[in-house]
This record gives structure tokens, C-alpha cells and sequence, in this order.
């Protein structure tokens, strides 16, 4: 049996945090899946991340940025990122 390919138009849409102007790309396939494609230079901009690697940490093991997860939520009900429909 064979998984059915996902047929839906999608893209990824650049998505600014309020925060710290971290610009990344974003696509949400559901509410609760998103997607986010996080460029070098958004995680060297990033306030979240910044905090932790000055500690010595290592970026990669961060799940999530709250400031991000607000903006992209933000642009969601702005209209402005499409939630792709089922």
C-alpha cells in the first residue's frame, strides 16, 4: 500500500518576527503543522537563539522560538500566511 502524494498548492511565505526581525520562510499545513525553514542568517539574528548560544548552547537543540511562534501566528490572522485546507 502507498501513501498518497499531498496535492495541495503550497509555498513558503516569508515571515518577520516582531521581535528581533528574524526573516524566515513559513508554510502551514495545518494549524497545528507548521513548517518553518530557518536561513543562517535568521538564526544568527534571532533574540531566542542569541541568548542561548552566548550561554554556550547550540542553536540546533532549540525547538522553537516564542517570539517566532507569535509572529507567525500573528500573520495567520492577518491574512497574511495561508493555512493550507485538508
Amino acid at each position: 500500500m502507498s501513501a498518497l502524494a499531498d496535492e495541495r498548492p503550497w509555498r513558503y511565505t516569508p515571515v518577520a518576527c516582531a521581535r528581533c526581525g528574524a526573516l524566515v520562510r513559513v508554510t502551514k499545513f495545518s494549524f497545528q503543522h507548521t513548517s518553518v525553514q530557518w536561513p543562517a542568517g535568521a538564526v544568527r539574528r534571532c533574540a531566542e537563539f542569541a541568548t542561548v548560544t552566548e550561554a554556550g548552547g547550540d542553536s540546533a537543540l532549540i525547538p522553537a522560538c516564542g517570539s517566532l511562534r507569535d509572529s507567525i501566528e500573528d500573520a495567520v490572522a492577518g491574512g497574511l500566511l495561508e493555512v493550507l485546507p485538508p
